[in-house]
């Protein structure tokens, strides 16, 4: 039985977070609630003790007890990058390996002394030159995404990608179908264009394909956003029964799928991808942000031909055409086998960061993909992830709650890690307390 105080903490939590109690605003004293809610005088004082540790109250001597702007700080949340130089960072993955630099300060040798470089002065086509069109198709060939040069989009990264597919494909207002849980960035994307999203649970480690069939023949659903392939931040592989299901539902309702890949080189053998089974129904989004660096901010969209010209309409509404320099210098890489030699390296890299992950948690509810650079960890019913997080924070690591990647009500008292922005040193630290602080308010 949940204590009654815990039952009041999750109640004021969920209306704080909704914005049914908003900033600023004043709660009942201590003695007021404790009137209203028939609990005694000390019951009140710890709810309101454990919301202030949550960070979502303050009180103020005299004056009484205030809900918190909810804009969270650096090191709660997903939404700002930025973060101090003396903090360990688990929130942002950005995986690099000794190399790259090199790699790179090579790749701007070879662009120099290329015949190519004054064109990569003048303005270049929407969609891109058709030869590095051609190169991404050759290597996408090797995912098992079979194109033509003229199928594929460049764009810069794959987060635009996601933007001009979104402006493209639908009107403000649409709804698209969702995981529960989901990447922040195409929640961000959905509240610019003032899209709504549905929240589809999942079921077996993917999205409940039931629930979202019974959704299509009650709303109408134009879109289902998934990562079938290294789910983000679950690290679910989608198996090829859904696959093939997924499609039909596609077929049967006339929906647009957005296949997200940024992390499906990770694994190893990955399935065929959605596209395979849908191909005039889905639109395939990935980028070299994750394999090669994140400040490379090439990507590509694979979609079929009567969305390509509104795609391209989109490129040109916001950034005109690729960005020439740094798409010459992908394909030299794509060319000469860099970028596949980067994904196994950080591929092997991040399975040993994933080996230590499980290492040090040992029984704890660890849920992560074997090669993946980022992994969840579900709390305790009892627990809450704020309080963790927050403690966590004053330890100098920052990790991130479940709150970022939720997209429906309830949000889960769970934290997510990212392992790829640190050394091994570090990072075996870094989760050593993680685990430990874990354990303290276990004790608790």
């Amino acid at each position: 039985m949940k204590a009654r105080y815990k039952t009041l903490v999750d109640e004021f939590a969920q209306a704080i977070r909704t914005g049914k109690q908003a900033a600023g605003s004043r709660l009942p004293t201590h003695r007021q609630l404790s009137a209203q809610r028939g609990i005694s005088l000390a019951t009140a004082t710890r709810v309101y003790a454990e919301l202030e540790a949550m960070g979502l109250v303050s009180g103020e001597t005299g004056r009484g007890t205030f809900v918190r702007e909810q804009t969270l700080p650096p090191g709660l949340g997903v939404d700002q990058l930025a973060v101090a130089s003396d903090v360990l960072d688990l929130n942002f993955n950005y995986p690099a390996l000794p190399e790259q630099a090199d790699l790179l300060r090579e790749g701007l040798k070879q662009l120099a002394i290329s015949g190519e470089i004054e064109a990569l002065l003048r303005y270049q086509p929407h969609a891109g030159r058709a030869h590095e069109r051609e190169a991404f198709a050759h290597y996408l060939a090797g995912k098992g995404v079979e194109c033509g040069g003229e199928e594929v989009i460049i764009v810069s990264g794959a987060q635009h990608g996601l933007a001009v597919t979104l402006m493209a494909l639908l009107q403000p207002g649409d709804v698209v179908a969702v995981d529960a849980l989901t990447y922040p960035g195409f929640k961000i994307l959905a509240q610019q264009l003032h899209l709504e999203l549905l929240a589809i649970p999942a079921a077996s480690g993917a999205m409940d394909l039931d629930a979202l069939e019974k959704y299509c023949q009650s709303r109408r659903v134009k879109a289902v956003y998934t990562m079938p392939t290294l789910h983000n931040p679950m690290g679910w592989v989608m198996d090829k029964t859904r696959r093939v299901r997924l499609a039909a539902l596609a077929e049967r309702y006339g929906l647009a799928l957005i296949e997200d890949a940024a992390y499906a080189w990770l694994e190893a053998a990955p399935p065929k991808p959605l596209r395979y089974y849908a191909p005039e129904h889905t639109v395939y989004v990935s980028g070299f942000s994750k394999n090669v660096a994140t400040g490379l901010r090439v990507g590509m969209v694979v979609a079929p031909e009567k969305q390509r010209a509104r795609i391209e309409r989109a490129i040109r509404a916001t950034t005109w055409n690729t960005p020439a320099v740094l798409t010459s210098l992908v394909c030299g890489w794509l060319r000469d086998g860099t970028v596949l030699r980067l994904e196994a390296l950080k591929r092997e890299d991040a399975h040993k960061r994933q080996r230590l992950a499980r290492e040090v948690f040992g029984k704890m509810a660890w849920q992560a993909h074997p090669n993946a650079y980022f992994g969840w960890i579900a709390l305790q019913e009892e627990m809450r992830a704020e309080r963790v997080v927050s403690e966590l924070l004053k330890k100098r690591i920052s990790v991130s709650t479940a709150e970022p990647f939720c997209t429906s009500p309830f949000v889960p008292h769970a934290i997510r890690l990212a392992l790829g922005s640190v050394s091994m040193a570090n990072l075996e630290t870094g989760l050593k307390t993680v685990r430990a602080t874990i354990e303290h308010f276990t004790d608790l």
